[in-house]
């Protein structure tokens, strides 16, 4: 029970403070998770980001549910995903009861702005710190630009992607092992 408590309260506090949705987490998802408790390396990680972001839901929630079950079982999933999304309910909740009473006002429209470009940045630190643990040698390098150079250039489903890169890692790494056999 302690540790399912531990679990809801780890993904609440994840929840309660993160603004920007699922991809503003990412990167308090792997100080907690990762650095904090230990719970994934961060390959595990980036694999649990790669699936949240191929199944329907918001990413930060699928990987909590992720986390949760690999941690506990069914009741851990339970107490993660309800610690992720309490917060969230919580303060939308009340947001959506005064949001007309303020949300013309320009300090309150200039606080979104601030704040986008603070989430912004989260976000795009924490893509640096995954991609440091994820791009290790020539075929991961060339798989990371033209997934980039792709997702720049063409309106494809981020599932595409995944599952392109999946059968490109599959592919690579056969080819590296049959050439490693034949050295």
């Amino acid at each position: 029970m302690k540790e399912l408590l531990d679990l809801f309260l780890t993904f609440a506090r994840i929840g309660g403070v993160t603004f920007g949705g699922g991809y503003a987490m990412l990167p308090i998802l792997q100080r907690e998770v990762v650095e904090n408790k230990k719970w994934a390396t961060n390959e595990e990680l980036m694999d649990y980001y790669a699936i949240g972001q191929c199944t329907p839901g918001i990413i930060a929630v699928n990987t909590a549910t992720f986390i949760g079950r690999n941690k506990h079982g069914l009741a851990g999933a339970i107490a993660a995903t309800l610690g992720v999304v309490a917060p969230s309910v919580v303060m939308i909740t009340i947001i959506a009861a005064f949001i007309s009473n303020f949300a013309e006002l320009k300090v309150v429209q200039n606080a979104f702005a601030g704040i986008r470009v603070c989430v912004f940045v989260l976000i795009l630190k924490a893509v640096v710190k995954l991609g440091k643990s994820s791009i290790k040698d020539a075929v991961t390098l060339a798989l990371f630009a033209l997934v980039l150079l792709g997702s720049l250039l063409f309106d494809i489903s981020p599932i595409v992607f995944v599952l392109i890169a999946g059968v490109c890692g599959i592919i690579a790494q056969s080819v590296l092992k049959k050439g490693g056999a034949q050295a």
